[in-house]
């Protein structure tokens, strides 16, 4: 199975931690987000993983080289231009063959079954399914009746946009992994900078995007300097 981790961001909500090292290199209990991220997805029989770099590329670059790891690795540089979630994965489009690509972003810690996902992913025969919870966010993503992706909302700035009309919509905020299929990112916009929440939202007006429901998971967005402390705890906990 393959997959790719989304690590080339240059971690601002991190600062001044991000200012000499990539996001993808602070350390949690003594490990990266990216050794974390990777060992997870091998444990769950992902044996080929792409990662995409831009900030601090050659440290990410180095690291790789001087680990180790039971996975075939192959890197997606972004060192020239950063390419927002969505180019990114059009970007690394080359690396995948036409089975489908599980998504997870680096700084995502969780204890998500990636199994079961990826097997709900392939028994609902979806272009692409997104792990969401409801829980509480700034930004939702919404669904109708049958979990079919609808539209976005931004709450604070009191922003929506709708693709497909429905009398009702349930808010589900977005964990950051998700399964697509390389057919559908071949459908991407032509823009070489945007946002994959942008990409879904243009093809959900004619294709079945999906809500992988998880509430009873443990999460976490290890986005910001406040969240290091609880992301360790939280680590002890899920191995």
């Amino acid at each position: 199975m393959q997959a790719m981790i989304l690590a080339a961001g240059l971690g601002t909500r991190l600062k001044p931690l991000t200012d000499e090292t990539p996001k993808a290199l602070i350390e949690i209990s003594g490990r990266t987000l990216l050794e974390i991220a990777i060992r997870n997805l091998i444990e769950y029989g992902f044996n080929k993983i792409v990662i995409n770099v831009h900030h601090h590329a050659d440290k990410v670059k180095n690291f790789l080289e001087s680990n180790t790891l039971a996975a075939d690795i192959f890197i997606s540089d972004e060192s020239d231009l950063l390419l927002d979630t969505g180019g990114g994965i059009k970007n690394a489009l080359q690396y995948f063959d036409n089975l489908p690509v599980l998504i997870h972003n680096v700084d995502i810690i969780s204890n998500l079954d990636l199994n079961e996902f990826y097997n709900y992913h392939l028994s609902d025969d979806s272009l692409a399914s997104l792990v969401v919870s409801k829980r509480i966010s700034s930004r939702y993503l919404l669904f109708n009746d049958e979990n079919i992706l609808c539209g976005w909302e931004d709450v604070k700035k009191n922003e929506k946009i709708i693709v497909r009309e429905n009398k009702n919509y349930e808010q589900l905020a977005f964990n950051g992994i998700h399964i697509i299929n390389p057919e559908l990112i071949k459908k991407f916009p032509e823009e070489k900078v945007f946002s994959v929440i942008k990409a879904y939202l243009l093809l959900a007006q004619r294709e079945d995007i999906l809500a992988y429901i998880c509430n009873d998971i443990k999460w976490m967005d290890v986005g910001k300097l406040d969240s290091l402390k609880r992301a360790e705890e939280m680590i002890t906990k899920i191995r």
